[in-house]
């Protein structure tokens, strides 16, 4: 079923490219921002565990996949059918403990040796990969994840630690010397530590800022009601009065 499920989507699109006259005109360029659209999408419902609206979401990247592949082909870059033998055979050949037999110890050994075979299929470092595209949380996770397979790591999450507070140091010494253009750079090698120190805890620190984000906007649409409902009925000083606000959003949303 799957297979006739997923012919009658080909087919439809390949449809859509010469009858419809928007999807006509598409380029993988015009398209590219909506294909980054659907992904936050789908991560939005996972995050979510809204499993009706993931389906529909996987179901829009699905689409894009398969737009990207068709516009390509009408390029004559390549096809669709090239698409799925390539991450087909890739799977195969980076799973040589399920395709041939290769004995293993365990998921991290799965996962150097994935990142082994990349380096044999051509890769120069085993940081290359990332896209520079990638949200700069997430690229920095996924460069320390790669690094720390060549075995780049902390021995210990407590080292890993004190780079934390070696850079917060480093911060507040350039803030008190007002040197603002090393500020910058300190900053983002604090987030860079921190980054580390989280994944070192399986903390994955773009998922955990997302979460962040969400309760802010929960704690604070809580804030904005109660002021609105009581500003008229106090002299309390506004950010006095928010904070307080803000305290009591703690305790409810959590």
């Amino acid at each position: 079923m799957a297979k006739e499920e997923f012919e009658k989507l080909e087919n439809t699109v390949r449809r859509l490219r010469v009858e419809c006259p928007w999807d006509r005109m598409q380029t993988n360029d015009s398209i590219k921002a909506a294909t980054l659209e659907e992904t936050y999408e789908v991560l939005e419902a996972i995050d979510q565990k809204d499993y009706e609206e993931l389906k529909i979401e996987l179901g829009d990247l699905l689409l894009h996949i398969v737009f990207h592949s068709l516009i390509a082909e009408d390029g004559k870059h390549f096809t669709l059918s090239e698409v799925i033998n390539h991450i087909t055979e890739k799977l195969i050949r980076r799973h040589p403990h399920v395709f041939e037999g290769i004995k293993i110890e365990d998921h991290h050994e799965v996962k150097r040796n994935w990142e082994m075979i990349k380096l044999s299929e051509g890769r120069i470092s085993v940081v290359d990969g990332v896209p520079k595209e990638l949200p700069a949380l997430l690229r920095a996770f996924r460069l320390q994840e790669k690094a720390s397979k060549f075995g780049f790591e902390w021995k210990t999450t407590k080292d890993a630690f004190k780079k934390v507070e070696e850079e917060i140091q480093e911060i507040e010494k350039s803030f008190e010397q007002k040197n603002i253009d090393h500020i910058e750079d300190e900053f983002g090698d604090l987030l860079f530590a921190l980054v580390n120190f989280g994944r070192m805890n399986n903390i994955n620190s773009e998922d955990a800022l997302r979460k962040c984000n969400e309760k802010f906007i929960k704690r604070f649409q809580y804030v904005e009601k109660m002021v609105n409902k009581n500003s008229d009925d106090t002299n309390e000083d506004k950010l006095d009065q928010m904070l307080k606000y803000w305290e009591e959003a703690k305790k409810e949303i959590i």
